[in-house]
């Protein structure tokens, strides 16, 4: 769902409390990970954007978590690690907060860091 948050530390603490714990550690592992980064809010989410260009976001949906890794090599290079969870182009849903495997999440992160690769 997308939100009226006008920053990050607002959109968590509008999410409900079961979310807040998993969505604050991936903010954290975010912010630590994508150095030279800007975070923000971009289409209702939050957005960590490099150049101006939007290459990594989450968000609380209403039956997921959704992770969206917007270079299509890191996912693809990564989907062996991403059995079992719904995973298409960019965006990895997660249908529970205790499926996000955060040293998973922290490849992806950093495999986007040093990409090359255009943005999809």
């Amino acid at each position: 769902m997308q939100s009226d948050a006008k920053d990050v530390a607002t959109y968590l603490q509008e999410l409900p409390r079961e979310r807040q714990e998993c969505l604050r550690t991936l903010r954290n592992l975010c912010r630590s990970t994508l150095t030279g980064y800007d975070e923000g809010m971009d289409y209702g989410m939050p957005c960590y954007k490099k150049n101006g260009s939007v290459q990594v976001a989450f968000a609380s949906q209403k039956n997921y978590i959704s992770l969206y890794i917007l270079k299509a090599a890191v996912v693809n290079a990564n989907r062996q690690l991403l059995k079992g969870l719904n995973v298409g182009k960019s965006c990895i849903k997660y249908t529970k907060p205790d499926r996000v495997d955060f040293s998973i999440v922290k490849k992806l992160l950093s495999d986007t860091l040093t990409s090359q690769e255009d943005t999809c």
